[in-house]
């Protein structure tokens, strides 16, 4: 992967994270812009960047999962359009290992903001248990987190990890 297409998405996930937090929104403007770049990298780099079927197996797959999270109202809409267009600029020989480290990071993160939630209202989960309202229980877990930050701790995890396939 070219170092300056690492360096520029680093820039560009710290951004997104900063908006993600503020607003909760990532705008669809990221996602275009991205699929714009990735046509440019065809061209400059064609070594690591070509239109095949595998370079698209990765985006497509988060898109179509992105929509079903979307739809149960665990993802949101933006941060599944950025991410699928994200994979777009990932060289097809380390998207495997960018999903896997998303992946390790979001079940970290996840389970972080699940123990935090338990311990941070416990008394008020026992006391809907007892009374039998759980619809009191789903509005605890039923927040969502901004994932743009979660995004960007996977890529610095996939940097550290592919550190020697990073070149000039």
């Amino acid at each position: 992967m070219p170092v300056s297409v690492f360096i520029f998405l680093l820039v560009q996930l710290i951004y997104i994270s900063y908006i993600d937090i503020q607003s909760r929104k990532i705008a669809n403007a990221w996602s275009i812009g991205n699929i714009f770049l990735f046509i440019v990298l065809l061209f400059f780099f064609p070594n690591s960047y070509n239109l095949s079927v595998q370079t698209f197996l990765f985006p497509l797959g988060i898109f179509c999962a992105g929509f079903l999270l979307f739809i149960l109202k665990i993802m949101g809409g933006g941060d599944s359009k950025y991410l699928a267009s994200l994979f777009l600029i990932i060289p097809v020989e380390i998207q495997e290992q960018a999903f896997i480290s998303l992946a390790v990071v979001t079940v970290i993160v996840g389970l972080s903001v699940f123990i935090t939630n338990i311990l941070k209202n416990w008394d008020f989960i026992v006391k809907a248990f007892k009374e039998g309202n759980l619809f009191q229980i789903k509005r605890i877990f039923g927040k969502k987190f901004a994932f743009a930050p979660v995004i960007l701790v996977s890529w610095i995890f996939l940097g550290w990890k592919i550190k020697e396939l990073i070149y000039f």
